[in-house]
């Protein structure tokens, strides 16, 4: 009987991965991903907030001033959720004040057309959304 190699087993367990197992640690991945704010942070970034212009950094307060509504603890701790899973990159510059860009990594590169995607099919489709809600209500009430 053949031994396992620790890269083998890796391979296995990737291949193992499904979301629609309860058990499978990409539901958790899914979970941040699927956040609003991970969403338009990542589109931002990635090609800003009219989604026409190309991946580049930005500063903190940029980002607050384009993601309307986000609180400054939400962004925060998106930032470093974001960070951590190794989508974004955070550097500070040492200047007076210290100036921290954020910007995505390969990694976040790759998933950013399906959010920026995402994010223009809401807006695109919009008022059909709507006009299927009133047409739905209607016929409930």
């Amino acid at each position: 009987m053949a031994t396992t190699t620790a890269a083998q087993k890796r391979a296995e367990a990737k291949a193992k991965y499904d979301a629609f197992l309860a058990v499978c640690p990409s539901r958790k991945l899914l979970d941040r991903i699927s956040d609003k704010w991970v969403m338009l942070i990542l589109t931002a970034l990635g090609s800003g907030p009219d989604c026409v212009g190309e991946p580049r950094p930005m500063r903190y307060s940029e980002l607050s001033r384009v993601l309307a509504g986000v609180s400054q603890k939400m962004l925060t701790q998106t930032l470093r959720a974001l960070e951590r899973d190794g989508l974004v990159t955070r550097t500070a510059e040492p200047t007076v004040p210290v100036t921290v860009t954020y910007e995505l990594t390969d990694l976040g590169l790759s998933l950013h057309q399906m959010t920026r995607g995402i994010k223009l099919w809401a807006e695109q489709h919009m008022d059909d959304v709507f006009a299927e809600r009133n047409s739905y209500d209607a016929r409930v009430a």
